[in-house]
């Protein structure tokens, strides 16, 4: 079973979000930086528990597909599209209404 825990904060152009992801083999730390326009763009998101699904989201999608080991340490948050072209519409999928 993995474990992901996101806290999120406000900063001056979105949240900062710090990202704990456990499984049996281990912990492991991210920051993810989540823009005002992405979050909008991608969750409806304006406040800070809208943005930690967004990004619980994120991480789900990106277990789904590596190992907690190989999700970068700090991004920002289109960077996962870059990797992952069918990313955007993932995530409108998974937090429609």
């Amino acid at each position: 079973m993995t474990d992901v825990v996101v806290n999120c904060t406000p900063v001056d152009d979105g949240w900062r979000c710090r990202v704990t992801v456990r499984d049996d083999r281990g912990t492991s730390e991210h920051v993810v930086q989540v823009g005002q326009a992405d979050a909008a763009d991608l969750a409806v998101a304006i406040e800070a528990s809208h943005v930690e699904r967004l990004v619980e989201e994120t991480f789900d999608f990106l277990l789904e597909r590596e190992s907690k080991e190989s999700i970068l340490a700090t991004f920002e948050l289109p960077v996962v599209e870059r990797y992952f072209p069918g990313y955007r519409d993932e995530m409108r999928r998974r937090l429609a209404p």
